[in-house]
Formats: C-alpha cells, structure tokens, sequence
C-alpha cells in the first residue's frame, strides 16, 4: 500500500486515568470497525472488546442518527474513531441523586 492511495485516520480511546490516540494510514473502504483493529488499541487495553464496544466519530455515534454501524462505516480522510466505554452509571440516576442531595442542602 503507498502513501498516496492511504488515508491518514486517528483511532481513539480513553480512561478516567489513561488515554491513547493511534495515528495510521488506512486503504480506501476501511471501515470503523477495521480501523480500530488494526490500530491494535488493544495492546493498550487488553480489556477493551472491539467487538462489542460503541464506536463514533466526532461524537456522533456510529449506528445511531442515521449513520452506519461501525463494521460498514466507512472511513474518510482525517476521520476519527472514538471508542467509548461503558457507562459506569445511569446519567438520569446520577441526576436524580444530585438534585435530591442538593434539595436536602438547601432545606
């Protein structure tokens, strides 16, 4: 594969206490999925499952408003694969928790 057929993407992952951004040359047609493979991001986080994990780009999630998921998206120039981690809670329990503790402050 020569430079000039590739093109440059960025896969990426983080934790609370770690993060890392893996630049590489990809062939045209690579998708998502392929992408965050080859990276081998996994080196990095053996308990990352690439298989399973959501995937986006920019922030907008592969799969969902329309886009393809990440095994068919396929890759443009510059394009960058953010692999997000599960959630470690529910956001609307955090909320309810938050609002209840600060209700109980104010009285």
């Amino acid at each position: 594969m020569s430079d000039i057929e590739s093109i440059s993407v960025e896969v990426v992952y983080a934790l609370p206490h770690k993060q890392k951004i893996i630049s590489l040359l990809v062939e045209p047609g690579t998708t998502a999925y392929q992408a965050a493979v080859k990276s081998d991001i996994t080196q990095h986080f053996p308990d990352l499952d690439l298989e399973n994990a959501p995937m986006g780009i920019f922030g907008q999630t592969l799969g969902t408003k329309g886009l393809a998921p990440a095994k068919q998206y396929v890759l443009q120039a510059g394009d960058r694969v953010e692999i997000y981690r599960p959630l470690t809670s529910d956001p609307k329990e955090a909320r309810r928790k938050r609002a209840a503790k600060s209700a109980s402050a104010e009285e």
